[in-house]
């Protein structure tokens, strides 16, 4: 083989290259037309959105407040003369209204945070 052989040969497998790539870009930028047009036919489909009238609103007397109070934990009930406990004899709740509901507040002296490294309370 002649050295022209092989050039033209490099010269072809080169224009190859370039046009698979360009076919391969023409095959990318029609599957993202079709996926774009097939969402806008998906779309179209869809209820309309509601109007503003037909939006949620506040309730005639107001707002919903939380409700902030201490809670204790509710122990499972131990069972009786060797009986299994059934899920009518528990509780609906892990836990209950506590007894004290005064709220613990943080006392000046005292650790500030998990990790201060502080000496916790003196």
């Amino acid at each position: 083989m002649s050295t022209a052989t092989f050039v033209v040969a490099a010269t072809s497998s080169e224009v190859l290259n370039v046009i698979a790539a360009f076919v391969g870009g023409l095959i990318i930028a029609g599957a993202l037309i079709w996926a774009v047009q097939f969402g806008m036919r998906v779309r179209d489909r869809e209820l309309p959105r509601p109007n503003p009238d037909e939006q949620p609103h506040l309730p005639a007397d107001g707002p919903v407040w939380e409700t902030r109070e201490m809670r204790e934990p509710d122990e499972v009930p131990r069972a009786q003369d060797g009986q299994r406990l059934m899920p009518y004899d528990l509780h609906h709740s892990g836990s209950r209204t506590g007894r004290d509901q005064h709220r613990r507040r943080w006392l000046p002296g005292s650790s500030g945070s998990f990790g201060s490294g502080g000496l916790g309370h003196s």
